[in-house]
């Protein structure tokens, strides 16, 4: 897994020190590890074994069911004619089962193919993935962020973004409210959003996995 600069490109800190906030997170923080990856079927699937768990708790589960194919990789055709009984002694709760089997149909059908993903631009690609039972736009969001590495995203639904900017820009809006200062905030930051992002989560020692 290869490593950025210490720090964000000249490029990128030519754009984000217009804010001196993120500016001094970025330079108190350290660098980013890349999560590239083309295999967004598996990175979907990760992403559903996870919601509403803790980290540990889901990397657990994930590798059980991970465990329970050859070479540790849950072919979509193989996902589908796994019993139920199966996939819930690897921890998977019902409505789990239902949505990683949404996941391998939709990726049987070819939709979920990297160079039809990658050509994608970002709000059509969440519009895509949004078509799955069980994958909402906090989840595709993730995947544009730290799969595709797509760099102007800002996930303003993210309970540790909603927390850094708060704790770092003072904000005492909720709801919708707090939701359009993150967005007005975050202008200054186009198109390097999805970097100022990472370094908050990072600030809050909350960078997701």
């Amino acid at each position: 897994m290869s490593s950025s600069p210490a720090y964000p490109s000249a490029e990128v800190m030519a754009v984000l020190s217009q804010d001196p906030i993120i500016t001094a997170i970025i330079e108190q923080g350290q660098s980013l590890q890349s999560s590239k990856s083309e295999d967004l079927y598996f990175k979907l699937l990760g992403s559903i074994v996870s919601q509403q768990l803790s980290t540990k708790v889901a990397a657990t589960i994930f590798r059980r069911f991970r465990e329970l194919y050859p070479e540790s990789y849950p072919h979509p055709q193989l996902v589908l004619q796994t019993p139920d009984e199966t996939l819930r002694g690897a921890g998977l709760s019902f409505q789990k089962i239902g949505y990683v089997r949404n996941v391998a149909v939709f990726a049987s059908e070819g939709n979920l193919e990297h160079a039809t993903i990658d050509a994608m631009p970002d709000e059509e690609l969440i519009q895509h993935l949004t078509q799955i039972k069980g994958v909402g736009r906090w989840t595709v969001e993730m995947l544009l962020m730290f799969a595709l590495e797509r760099p102007d995203v800002l996930p303003v639904d993210d309970l540790g973004i909603q927390n850094a900017m708060k704790r770092h820009y003072g904000l005492t809006e909720a709801g919708k409210a707090l939701k359009l200062r993150m967005q007005e905030i975050a202008e200054v930051w186009r198109p390097y959003r999805t970097i100022a992002s990472k370094y908050l989560w990072q600030s809050l020692d909350n960078m997701p996995k």
